[in-house]
This record gives structure tokens, C-alpha cells and sequence, in this order.
């Protein structure tokens, strides 16, 4: 098994942090959104975002790492998740006009933050090779939802 540091600790912390905003931004736009099939697939995001958190809180466990607990390494977001928060934030504002393409822009936002922090974690050379799968295989997830996303926003 693979040393765990305090680098891959705060990688899985700040996801876990990251999905769980995320499951609030997309939970919050889909009772902003005014398309019923748009409704359903911003659930569905939601759902998902909260799933992926679920699996890094399990795969973080199995190397002794409480992301619930712990908190980030320095007991406080990066700042690549406290971006993440801020893009969700601007949701509420959006939601307020009930402009279907407002919200799915700060959906977008919301996806290309959430990327940048998978992409500082699969940089990490000491990411165990599980850790890894997981994360790539969230990351690709995530990226095809933003791609879904503005898609839908040029309609």
C-alpha cells in the first residue's frame, strides 16, 4: 500500500468538499430552472456529486483518512474549493431571474473549478493508484457534465 501524506489527505478532503458544494449548487439549480427535463437532469447532476463525494469518503477511509473529520490539512479549504464555493454562490443570484441559461452558466463555472481541483490532484506523485482511478474516472465524469452543460446553455 501506498504511503499516505498529508498531500493526498487534503486531495481527498478538498474533493470531498468540492462535490458536496457542487451537490448544493445543482440541487439549488434545479429548483431554479423552469424546463421540467432540465429540472430532472440538474437533479441528477446533484445526485451524482453527491455520490462521488460518497466514494472519496470511502476510498479516503480505507488509508486511515476521515474526510469528515479532518478537515483539509491546514483545517481550512484551498483555494481551488473555496473557488469552487464562491462559482456555486453566484447560483442564488441567477436562480432569482429564473433564466434557465443564467443558471446552466453557473453550473459551467461551477464544473470548470471543480476540474481545476481534480486536475491539482491527479498532479499529486503520490496519489495511491486507486486513489487515482477513481479521481480520473470522476474527473472525466465531471468534465463530460460541463461539456453537457454548455451544450444545452447555446440552445
Amino acid at each position: 500500500m501506498a504511503t499516505i501524506t498529508g498531500e493526498t489527505a487534503r486531495a481527498y478532503n478538498d474533493l470531498v468538499e468540492l462535490n458536496k458544494t457542487a451537490a448544493k449548487g445543482y440541487q439549488e439549480a434545479a429548483e431554479g430552472v423552469s424546463s421540467p427535463d432540465l429540472k430532472s437532469k440538474l437533479s441528477q447532476f446533484s445526485q451524482q456529486r453527491a455520490k462521488f463525494a460518497s466514494e472519496l469518503t470511502q476510498h479516503a477511509q480505507q488509508f486511515g483518512i476521515n474526510p469528515e473529520q479532518e478537515g483539509t490539512v491546514e483545517g481550512a479549504l484551498t483555494d481551488a474549493a473555496a473557488a469552487v464555493h464562491r462559482g456555486w454562490i453566484n447560483i442564488k443570484s441567477a436562480i432569482t431571474g429564473q433564466d434557465d441559461s443564467a443558471i446552466l452558466g453557473e453550473c459551467e463555472t461551477g464544473d470548470a473549478t471543480a476540474l481545476q481541483g481534480y486536475e491539482t490532484a491527479l498532479k499529486s506523485n503520490e496519489l495511491p493508484a486507486e486513489a487515482r482511478n477513481v479521481i480520473a474516472q470522476q474527473h472525466s465524469d465531471i468534465l463530460s457534465t460541463k461539456n453537457w452543460i454548455t451544450e444545452q446553455k447555446g440552445r
